[in-house]
């Protein structure tokens, strides 16, 4: 199939979010006088990712997303916080952070002048905006679809049904996503009727119900995989 627009997940597919959530927490740790540990931080990512599953099931609303975490974090620490202002606080480093998956800029090169290119994204809009600004990741894209700001989720149908009203021209079986997480973008992409690679750097393994079209470990296989001309490598980032 000859794809002609290419929706990409941001973060663990374009943007390194675990360096940039590392970062953030250590200086809201800091600020609270609390001491980071890789425990610690274990322990707030499952907490987090928990949360964000249960989002993307439609079993809570993304407001209950960030306004818990913090609080059921910090009272396992025998602190009491205010959630939201604890956000807040975590979203202005978060926003700070644009370190990229080594050969995000790279592909996009080879890429932008044969694809229409879409950012689909969950999350809080000002923070992912912010960091696509930053990366130097914004300019390649036709469009930036980010959940907050449509008012639904990956995978909800009605996610990419919002996109895919604003993207002129546009086919769904001429569109591919790209992206990292097996229940936003590749079961997303499945309700939505369009095919789905997996950016999978570590090799797991993928569940029968969820088995994307397509599966890549590096960026630059994606080139290969799309026929287009290969990547010029001029970083190791």
């Amino acid at each position: 199939m000859n794809y002609t627009t290419l929706l990409f997940d941001i973060d663990h597919t374009l943007l390194d979010f675990d360096a940039t959530e590392r970062a953030a927490l250590r200086q809201l740790f800091e600020d609270e006088q609390l001491e980071w540990t890789e425990e610690r931080e274990a322990r707030y990512r499952t907490i987090n990712r928990s949360l964000w599953q249960a989002l993307e099931r439609g079993e809570i609303t993304r407001q209950e997303v960030i306004t818990s975490r913090f609080v059921t974090f910090f009272a396992e620490q025998g602190r009491t916080v205010d959630g939201s202002r604890m956000d807040t606080r975590y979203r202005a480093y978060l926003s700070q952070g644009t370190e990229l998956i080594a050969g995000a800029i790279e592909l996009l090169d080879s890429l932008k002048e044969k694809y229409q290119l879409y950012v689909v994204t969950n999350g809080v809009a000002a923070t992912q905006r912010a960091r696509l600004k930053g990366s130097g990741l914004a300019p390649y894209f036709d469009g930036i679809f980010v959940s907050e700001e449509t008012g639904y989720q990956k995978p909800m149908p009605a996610f990419f049904d919002y996109v895919f009203d604003r993207i002129p021209n546009v086919r769904r079986d001429q569109t591919i996503i790209i992206g990292d997480s097996l229940t936003a973008d590749i079961q997303g992409g499945i309700l939505a009727g369009i095919a789905t690679c997996w950016f999978n750097p570590t090799h797991a393994a993928a569940p029968a119900e969820l088995m994307p079209t397509y599966t890549i470990n590096q960026l630059n296989q994606l080139v290969t995989l799309l026929g287009t001309k290969e990547v010029v490598w001029t970083t190791s980032k």
